[in-house]
């Protein structure tokens, strides 16, 4: 494999520099370790999958097959990738994402592509919208391009293994490689790349609680599809490990796959746009939010390396991460109050509110109860403890409440 991977790597030269390896001080006083950040999030396309893509555009091409046209679906990295990779080799290609796409996706993919590419809006979920470009393969002969199921796909992302060990030159093997999964192409090559010169227990792999594809697989030792996934972490809800990709990795033990919160890797994107100015999409923030679960003990002496796999963020987005980072950290909560409809009574509970609480959503939910009123409000604070302090507050007053700041059905339908 390592000839393969090294002369995919020399050709992907003429495409783009090697993305940054970076000895990241922030990270690395906090844990007492070397943290080194392979940065994919500054690759052209501010994602690894451009890598992938372009390995697959060049094995078919120098296969014989110019003159043939390309089809994907994707309504994210790989289509930014994708759409790259055409107008670089100026071969004619299809995008097709679903209707539900922000179109700030869409955007950036018609940029990338210029006029190689044409991007068609088919359904409402990715379902869908594959379907439709494995119809129009068939009907066209297009070529469709996998987004990591298929072997030259998981060479080129192995070419982010093949630069790590380039870059670290004088300081050796990393300890730990810190790996975000979707549908495994990434994890699969760079292991695959590093065959034995890391043991297994070398690698961490992170998969968001919502979409754990690659951590059920290992645990019935096959693939399993979901039944479900939770989107918000786009980059990696997959809901079925490629089929190619489980077999390079099904060596490894279920608790090497850390299920990780999506409100947690919003505390991530928040701490590293503020503290270190980085942009993550929570895709990109898994590997770093794995190093905050994991904590300085077990990192303590070490060298690691996280490989940051994406920075593609809708800023649109940054109300709902820092809503969810907060209410992750301890530092907002939601209560429905139940208040006594007389004067002063907002005034005796305002009077229970701490120096340090702040009142963030205040909603009269029900306005005709003779005697009583429900209230949805919203508290945030500067220090989770103070939470503490304040329910002793509520009870000390008699005041009935109900916190339902963890109650995710609840909360979606009123916050």
């Amino acid at each position: 494999m390592k000839q393969h991977v090294d002369a995919a790597a020399e050709a992907m030269r003429g495409l783009f520099p090697p993305t940054p390896l970076q000895l990241n001080e922030h990270l690395s006083a906090r844990y007492g370790a070397r943290i080194y950040l392979k940065r994919e999030d500054l690759s052209p396309v501010r994602s690894y999958k451009i890598r992938g893509a372009f390995n697959f555009f060049r094995k078919v091409l120098a296969g014989g097959e110019a003159g043939r046209s390309f089809v994907c679906a994707s309504a994210g990295n790989h289509a930014q990738g994708f759409a790259f990779v055409c107008r670089h080799f100026g071969v004619p290609g299809v995008v097709f994402m679903p209707v539900t796409t922000p179109q700030q996706k869409i955007d950036k993919t018609r940029i990338f592509g210029g006029d190689f590419v044409t991007i068609r809006l088919v359904g409402d979920f990715f379902d869908q919208c594959y379907a439709a470009a494995q119809a129009h393969a068939a009907a066209t002969g297009a070529i469709m391009v996998p987004p990591f199921d298929h072997a030259d796909i998981i060479e080129g992302q192995a070419t982010v293994a093949a630069e790590i060990l380039w870059q670290l030159d004088d300081a050796g093997l990393p300890d730990l490689v810190v790996l975000p999964v979707g549908g495994g192409g990434l994890s699969a090559g760079v292991t695959g790349y590093f065959g034995n010169r890391l043991a297994p227990d070398a690698f961490l792999f992170c998969e968001p609680e919502g979409a754990p594809s690659l951590r059920r697989s290992l645990e019935a030792g096959a693939v399993v599809t979901l039944d479900q996934v939770d989107n918000f972490v786009d980059g990696a809800a997959v809901g079925r490990i490629g089929d190619l990709n489980f077999a390079a990795l099904r060596r490894f033990r279920p608790d090497q796959v850390m299920l990780l919160a999506e409100n947690a890797i919003c505390v991530t994107i928040a701490e590293m746009l503020n503290v270190e100015g980085v942009v993550l999409e929570p895709a990109g923030a898994l590997s770093l939010t794995a190093l905050e679960a994991l904590g300085r003990p077990a990192l303590e002496g070490r060298t690691v390396v996280a490989v940051v796999s994406g920075g593609n963020f809708d800023f649109e987005r940054l109300p709902d991460v820092k809503e969810r980072a907060m209410r992750h950290a301890g530092l907002k909560k939601y209560f429905i109050l139940r208040l006594a409809q007389r004067p002063g009574a907002l005034r005796d509970f305002l009077n229970l509110l701490g120096p340090d609480d702040d009142i963030a959503r205040f909603e009269y939910l029900k306005k005709s109860a003779r005697n009583f009123g429900s209230i949805l409000i919203g508290i945030e604070t500067k220090a989770p403890e103070n939470f503490a302090a304040l329910k002793v507050a509520f009870d000390g007053a008699g005041l009935r409440y109900q916190d339902i700041t963890e109650n995710d059905i609840l909360a979606s339908l009123i916050i």
